[in-house]
């Protein structure tokens, strides 16, 4: 050890400034691991059955929890109180159906399964834009895709769809999922249909568009890029504007706008078709995410008595943290938001404040966090915000827990005030990154690191060698 040491040193005081920086980095880096070994990083794990026994830890990194309905506040649910601890199991029942809708729905069992978890009648109503909606969705998509498999048509008769829609609603509530799925998701019978697009059946469009480029850019979707680099969601509108038979229109023309969606609908119903339910299945839900955390679902109303008690506020006040408290104490009634969402809500709140006159950063005056603006959940110590994670998640049932989602907890940071009331600048994509060039000979020399590379091989390679023997 001592003659590494001493190698180290004489590397140092004879090398040029650039060989003593890099021994200095090795050097620093090898009591910071030796450091790191001594000092292991704990982390916690709270698992739903503790929730309401154990006490949150003081430090740490915190993983994601389950959650089970026992700890779900029971405000959100009126009528619906529940035992604490006590989970909830589906009621399950042989469905009662039409007999017209000629459809063997064994075949998509596994994806009516998942729809039926994710769309629980206890948790629909407040995993609705998140989960249910989105599987709900996808269920849609790849039955109107089966339904076509064995004709020429993409899409449904109304009389067909409206029968094929009962039963589908039939079939998912005999499994436990929430009767009201079409109100919780604004969906109709007539999204089977494809409404107004002039295509709709499969000979037509794929003489139309480019079924190649559509199905490479969406057979394997990639959760991370999709949402802020898409792929696959331009090559679907792109399609669907090829068979509408236009290349643009404006935004705010509506009946082209219902016409592009009815459009994009037999497009979905193309992708079904084509890929297996399991593959449409999860690119449909990636795309779901990427759509829903665009944007705030929470109904956030006029915050008049909040910029009243808080307009001329510079420092803390309990009358206007009070005010705040309260409103947000509203929105945490409505629903399971993700993490990206709950940015974006607090953006906007903060936004509506900035233009009734609050100047100052509430949020940090009156420590909100980003999981105020979520459902609270009960703790050991009372209740704690819920942020979803902004990637696609189902519900999990389980024998002995019953149905479970997960909250992030690592999103535990304060909630972010706009640098303005406007909000066309805020994104949560990251700006195109290019790497500076790579340094040449001549820059090194200029750096005083041109040549002499071989005074620190030895001390280096002993370094590394009595490190490894060390650990």
């Amino acid at each position: 050890m001592i003659w590494e040491i001493s190698g180290l040193i004489w590397a140092f005081a004879s090398g040029s400034w650039c060989h003593r920086l890099l021994l200095f980095a090795i050097w620093s880096s090898f009591f910071q691991n030796v450091l790191t070994l001594q000092t292991p990083l704990e982390l916690t794990h709270i698992s739903s059955t503790s929730l309401l026994e154990a006490s949150p830890p003081k430090s740490g990194i915190f993983r994601p929890i389950e959650v089970s309905p026992a700890v779900i506040p029971h405000y959100m649910f009126p009528g619906k109180s529940l035992p604490p601890m006590y989970p909830t199991y589906p009621t399950t029942y042989d469905p009662v159906l039409t007999g017209r809708c000629p459809v063997n729905f064994s075949a998509i069992s596994n994806i009516l399964d998942k729809t039926a978890s994710d769309c629980n009648q206890l948790y629909a109503p407040v995993l609705g834009n998140v989960i249910c909606c989105p599987q709900f969705s996808s269920l849609l998509h790849i039955f109107q895709g089966f339904y076509s498999i064995n004709s020429d048509n993409l899409v449904l008769l109304n009389a067909v769809a409206d029968d094929c829609f009962k039963d589908i609603i039939n079939i998912l509530a005999s499994r436990g999922a929430n009767g009201s799925i079409p109100a919780i998701c604004s969906v109709k019978s007539s999204n089977l249909t494809g409404g107004s697009c002039p295509v709709k059946d499969i000979n037509t469009l794929e003489k139309i568009v480019n079924t190649s480029k559509l199905l490479e850019a969406c057979s394997t979707v990639d959760p991370l890029k999709e949402c802020c680099r898409s792929i696959c969601q331009p090559a679907i509108i792109e399609a669907a504007l090829k068979i509408l038979g236009t290349q643009s229109f404006a935004d705010n023309d509506k009946n082209h706008l219902d016409m592009l969606n009815d459009c994009k609908g037999v497009v979905y119903s193309w992708i079904s078709r084509t890929l297996p339910h399991d593959a449409a299945n999860t690119a449909f839900r990636i795309l779901s995410a990427c759509k829903v955390n665009k944007a705030c679902p929470l109904d956030l109303k006029q915050p008049s008595e909040v910029i009243v008690a808080c307009k001329n506020v510079a420092a803390p006040s309990p009358s206007c943290c009070s005010s705040l408290n309260t409103y947000i104490v509203g929105i945490q009634k409505q629903m399971l938001i993700t993490n990206r969402q709950a940015i974006i809500c607090a953006t906007m709140l903060g936004s509506m404040l900035q233009k009734g006159g609050v100047m100052t950063n509430i949020y940090e005056l009156c420590d909100v966090d980003l999981k105020d603006f979520s459902i609270q959940v009960a703790v050991a110590d009372g209740q704690q915000g819920c942020l979803l994670r902004s990637l696609p998640a189902d519900l999990v049932y389980d024998n002995s827990s019953g149905f479970s989602f997960t909250c992030d907890l690592s999103d535990n940071i304060a909630a972010p005030w706009p640098s303005s009331s406007s909000l066309t600048s805020l994104s949560l994509c990251a700006p195109e990154m290019s790497l500076p060039a790579l340094p040449t000979s001549e820059t090194l020399g200029n750096l005083g690191c041109r040549g002499g590379w071989t005074d620190l091989f030895v001390p280096i390679l002993s370094f590394f060698v009595f490190g490894t023997l060390l650990f």
